[in-house]
């Protein structure tokens, strides 16, 4: 489904430890908008839908929901730390066009 860094296990495993409220994990979804069409969503996640696709990595755990597997199939996470800022950043083979961000494509 998709891959994680071995930088985006410990991101997430750093912001789910800081979290105030217990999570099961973190959710990766494709929406609507962006400059390039879609834009990636991440989030906490209480209580995991029983369709949503689980990945697991270094216990890090990851759920997709079911619009969005086909949009990030194959695609990989990484947490890029530079001057610019830092945060998440998606390398995904459905990706035609992104835009200059990174967070969206099309």
């Amino acid at each position: 489904m998709i891959q994680l860094t071995d930088n985006a296990v410990s991101a997430v495993r750093t912001a789910l430890a800081g979290t105030s409220t217990p999570a099961a994990g973190l959710r990766i979804m494709v929406q609507a908008g962006g400059c390039a069409g879609l834009k990636y969503s991440m989030g906490f996640v209480e209580t995991p839908d029983p369709t949503d696709h689980l990945i697991e990595a270094d216990g890090v755990r990851i759920y997709v929901d079911a619009a969005s597997q086909p949009h990030i199939a194959g695609t990989k996470v990484d947490f890029i730390t530079a001057l610019e800022g830092s945060g998440f950043a998606f390398e995904n083979p459905h990706a035609a066009a992104k835009c200059s961000c990174g967070k969206s494509f099309g």
